[in-house]
């Protein structure tokens, strides 16, 4: 049996190819991304790739997961898809993208990290407002002490 590889834009990024020898599966949201920036490869890719979609009860368990480590605000649908796609099939996920490695690690979903070194540890996050400095646990649009931008930072 071949391995399940989920695959992330990054990794498509870093591959020229769809390696041989494994059942590869992405989504949609990111034969979309490979278009938006310019890669061509996107339907030739369609035709080695299987394209799903993820269940809403996997991806309520990413968004959980991703509110406990802060990392919502810093994934987007077509990566929360990816990581629930990756969790419904337990499979791996090959991916550049640390948040999505982050999330993978806290629900037990392998991952390989492409072209750059991958987490070592979970992180957990916290917003910190740029203005005031004041410490929020969840993103919000703009500090509602202040109005300024918040930035994320690494819980300690």
């Amino acid at each position: 049996m071949k391995p399940k590889i989920v695959l992330d834009t990054s990794a498509l990024f870093s591959m020229e190819d769809v390696p041989a020898g494994i059942d590869a599966y992405t989504t949609g949201g990111v034969l979309e991304e490979l278009e938006r920036y310019g890669d061509r490869r996107a339907i030739y890719l369609e035709h080695k790739l299987s394209i799903v979609s993820s269940s809403p009860e996997f991806e309520e368990k990413v968004n959980v997961a991703a509110k406990g480590t802060g990392d919502i605000a810093r994934l987007s649908p077509t990566d929360k898809g990816l990581v629930a796609v990756a969790l419904e099939l337990k499979a791996e996920i090959w991916t550049d993208d640390y948040s999505i490695q982050n999330i993978a690690k806290v629900l037990s979903i392998p991952y390989k990290a492409m072209g750059v070194g991958g987490i070592k540890k979970v992180v957990r996050w916290k917003y910190r407002c740029q203005g005031c400095g004041r410490i929020f646990d969840e993103q919000q649009p703009d500090c509602p002490i202040c109005g300024s931008q918040l930035r994320t930072s690494r819980r300690k």
